[in-house]
């Protein structure tokens, strides 16, 4: 298991650098210019060639690339072109908000999504099953943002239930925090609850026409202990797999999501740093994101051992 999870890391190696360099030659490719922004409207011509080769951006793209990329490894992400502030006490800000984001997002995807394949699984072809079927359905065709408003307009401006905006961190409380969370949490959660859902509803459905089910049942054990003991266990790896990749969607939705209802997070700095051209902030987000994901995929991989023996070896 230990062999596997160091291969597994040791391929993340070239996937993120490849990934840097890619979105790197992306956002050079974007248009506007950083200088000219920094500089103002009224800036002359000289002004702004002087301020891009104070900023380094005068240089070839290899070059400054491979300056970047050394800074990274030793944990430095730069410095912010507009606020002059660390690109990483600007990500260590933001963290909180996104990641208490992804977590409540996630809390809501397990307790709906997995009760919700099960049933499904368990009354196949019902009436039941087709209805949720069609709601899942509905539901990952509507995009997070328009659900986001929906549920603003819903439960925040008609009926004040939620605030529409704004984040309160937990320090402050937790009533004010998952407050603030419950409406953009929801909004994500949409999708990948009706993912999960259909996914687990037909692993569930799969592993319940085995062998060694009917056998269980001819034993005379309980539905609970049938489902619960044998057929969540055998049917995990693909719910686990469809766990590991929602809270990469999770994490991609927190982007419209947070600017939707103004939360301080990754979603809004990525956003505004787009908007501005802050290469080095851009960066870094992607940078934190993508480890992110990788990190993720490890955690799925050492689900595989437990719910896959083999794979352990």
């Amino acid at each position: 298991m230990a062999g596997l999870l160091a291969k597994r890391l040791l391929s993340a190696i070239p996937l993120l650098l490849f990934l840097s360099f890619f979105v790197y030659i992306l956002v050079d490719l974007m248009p506007g210019d950083a200088a000219a922004n920094l500089a103002g409207d009224n800036a002359s011509a000289a002004e702004i060639a002087a301020l891009r080769e104070q900023l380094g951006l005068d240089r070839p793209l290899l070059v400054r690339y491979a300056e970047w990329l050394g800074r990274i490894v030793t944990g430095d992400f730069g410095t912010s072109l507009y606020s002059s502030q660390s690109v990483a006490q600007i990500l260590a800000d933001r963290l909180p908000v996104t990641l208490s984001l992804t977590v409540v997002t996630m809390v809501i995807v397990v307790l709906l999504g997995l009760p919700i394949g099960i049933i499904a699984a368990m009354r196949a072809n019902s009436l039941l099953d087709r209805a949720l079927t069609a709601v899942s359905a509905v539901a990952m065709a509507v995009p997070p943002f328009i659900i986001g408003l929906v549920l603003v307009i819903a439960l925040a401006i008609s009926a004040p239930v939620f605030p529409a905006t704004g984040y309160s961190p937990l320090a402050d409380g937790f009533g004010g925090w998952i407050e603030h969370l419950i409406l953009p949490a929801l909004a994500i959660a949409a999708i990948s609850t009706a993912e999960v859902a259909r996914q687990t509803r037909a692993a569930m459905v799969d592993t319940l026409g085995k062998d060694f089910i009917r056998t269980a049942r001819a034993k005379g054990l309980r539905t609970r202990q049938i489902v619960g003991k044998h057929t969540l266990k055998v049917a995990g790896v693909p719910i686990a797999t469809v766990l590991g990749l929602q809270v990469s969607r999770v994490l991609a939705g927190a982007v419209t999501v947070e600017f939707v209802f103004a939360l301080p997070g990754f979603g809004t700095l990525a956003v505004n740093s787009v908007f501005s051209r802050d290469v080095p902030v851009i960066l870094g987000i992607v940078m934190v994101m993508a480890v992110a994901i990788v990190l993720i995929n490890v955690m799925v991989d050492i689900a595989y051992g437990y719910f896959n023996p083999r794979v352990r070896a």
